[in-house]
């Protein structure tokens, strides 16, 4: 029977994929809410027996206080949200997509490399923050739409704190074609003048931009 948190998995995947950059600064705090929901689902078990929670009870506590906490970072600490999540973003592809293409398989070089790229990606982050978006987005939602990261492998990363089940195959071919798909859509929807007249009228949404580019205008 499919859960309700797979059916939330795959239609968060899919706004994630279609409109995460193009949602602007929205977009960043979904980013910062699944981040944020992950990080407390992963530490409830600990967090719930300081507390006096045990089991789904911690897990329900723990998921919404995480988003929210997510979330409040990502608005409070705006640019170095974008940069920390294009970090971590970049050195979990870096270590489950650059490393092996490049021979890195010792611990020390995967880890190297994965620091290397996640430092790449915090920089451009920092600069190219929509440019950014727009990829870390389209990677996240086709990884959630593609299934490779599913409710089921949080679980057993909880249960047995290993990260081998959050390690997907980043060469699939429905995962790199809904990738391209969610890239091409985005980029195409900036180009679209009534989609960026919304985006301008809406609260904080312009907050987002690529170092250089002009504020757009609501009118």
């Amino acid at each position: 029977m499919v859960e309700l948190l797979d059916i939330a998995f795959v239609v968060g995947g899919a706004i994630l994929l279609f409109f995460g950059a193009v949602l602007s600064v929205y977009g960043v705090g979904l980013l910062g809410a699944a981040v944020g929901a992950g990080a407390g689902y992963l530490i409830a078990p600990t967090i719930g027996g300081v507390v006096g929670l045990e089991g789904a009870l911690a897990s329900l506590v723990a998921i919404p206080v995480g988003a929210i906490g997510g979330v409040l970072v990502t608005y409070l600490l705006l640019s170095l949200a974008v940069a920390a999540i294009s970090f971590v973003v970049g050195a979990y592809f870096g270590m489950i997509a650059i490393a092996p293409a490049l021979g890195n398989t010792g611990t020390i070089a995967a880890v190297g490399t994965a620091l290397g790229v996640g430092l790449a990606a915090a920089v451009l982050g920092s600069f190219l923050t929509k440019t950014m978006m727009v990829f870390i987005t389209s990677a996240m939602g086709a990884a959630l739409v593609s299934r490779q990261l599913t409710i089921s492998g949080l679980r057993t990363a909880q249960s047995e704190l290993t990260v081998d089940p959050l390690i997907f195959e980043p060469m699939a071919p429905v995962f790199l074609g809904l990738f391209a798909l969610g890239v091409l859509s985005q980029f195409g929807l900036f180009k679209l003048g009534w989609v960026t007249s919304i985006v301008a009228r809406l609260p904080g949404a312009r907050q987002l931009r690529n170092r250089g580019d002009e504020e757009v205008s609501g009118s």
